[in-house]
């Protein structure tokens, strides 16, 4: 009988960092290609800075659910 619980599954994380890094590689290739290098460099640039900021937005909303989660403990007595 299924008890409810689903099973562990596996973690891709590896496998779709190899295929974002295998796309970003060929669709960087076709830019140099039809446009040069510039586009390239600009591109790489604004997608760090995107993925950085993404990085810091989501390193405050944590922050900012740290005290809500604690409070929740502390007003259900620690269960």
């Amino acid at each position: 009988m299924n008890d409810g619980h689903p099973k562990r599954v596996e973690d891709y994380t590896n496998a779709n960092l190899v295929l974002i890094l295998m796309n970003l590689l060929w669709i960087f290739g076709v830019i140099w290609t039809h446009w040069g290098l510039f586009p390239v460099l600009v591109l790489a640039v604004a997608l760090n800075h995107v993925i950085t900021r993404a990085g810091v937005v989501r390193a405050r909303r944590m922050l900012a659910d740290a005290p809500r989660a604690a409070g929740a403990d502390l007003r259900d007595g620690g269960r």
